[in-house]
């Protein structure tokens, strides 16, 4: 155990020296974020007046800031694994798993530095959000809940981009399926609207998608009058799925040596 938590600090070390050198990736990554909550908190500030709709706060500033930030990290985390294939055309991932280095380091290194960019990410759009007007009255346990919950969501989709990666080994099939999943998954949970409002087959659907119980989670924390509960229900979930998904993308390391 020592070793693993040794090897997955190196390799998170790693990634984030990368980040340090090259600052800009994250800047580029928080332009859409922002966009989407300054322009369309804006746009659609009157949809809360609709009748029926479930929203116990004052504004959609506040109602659109964590599907926002889930919206960060679903999309941030569905390209983790480019890094895994700039690893394999450069030899680098070859000579890790011929060397001592843990499998599951391999994996959770990588894992850690998104969770970690993540979190920063959320605490920057929460920021902005708080400038624009945003007030959350759920206060600092709101927003503890919410950097948990974008942390897991990007764990889970991470581990998917990282797992898809050593199956496919190309750049252009990795593109293909993250964008396959995430603006499906994106628009398919409560990130924008209120579900209530939406079609039943729609929220049959968003009960088993993972955008939807993170959001949904950050909300309710973020609200006036949180149903812990339900929170707590919902992060459970997350992390069970980000566990088992990471668990699954380490395996496919064997997939990866026995097809290399």
């Amino acid at each position: 155990m020592t070793t693993l938590i040794t090897h997955s600090g190196l390799l998170t070390g790693r990634s984030l020296l990368a980040l340090r050198r090259q600052p800009v990736f994250l800047a580029i990554t928080l332009v859409q974020p922002v966009i989407w909550l300054l322009l369309f908190g804006e746009l659609f500030r009157s949809v809360v007046q609709i009748p029926g709709f479930g929203w116990g706060g004052e504004t959609y500033l506040e109602f659109l800031t964590p599907g926002v930030v889930m919206m960060t990290a679903l999309f941030s985390s569905g390209w983790a694994g480019t890094t895994y294939i700039e690893d394999m055309d450069r030899g680098v991932m070859d000579r890790l798993l011929s060397s001592p280095v843990r499998r599951g380091a391999l994996m959770s290194g990588p894992l850690v530095y998104q969770a970690l960019t993540t979190l920063l990410q959320t605490l920057i759009i929460l920021g902005i959000a708080v400038l624009a007007g945003a007030r959350f009255a759920g206060g600092l346990a709101g927003v503890g809940v919410t950097l948990l919950a974008a942390a897991l969501l990007a764990v889970v989709f991470a581990a998917v981009s990282n797992a898809v990666a050593l199956l496919v080994r190309q750049q252009e099939a990795l593109i293909g399926v993250s964008q396959f999943l995430t603006l499906p998954l994106q628009f398919l949970s409560a990130a924008f609207m209120d579900l209530s409002l939406a079609p039943g087959w729609l929220q049959a659907v968003a009960r088993y998608n993972p955008v939807n119980w993170a959001v949904l989670a950050s909300r309710d924390a973020l609200g006036p009058a949180p149903d812990w509960t339900m929170v707590w229900g919902r992060m459970g979930a997350l992390a069970v799925a980000a566990v088992a998904l990471a668990w699954v993308a380490t395996r496919a390391f064997r997939r990866y040596q026995a097809s290399a």
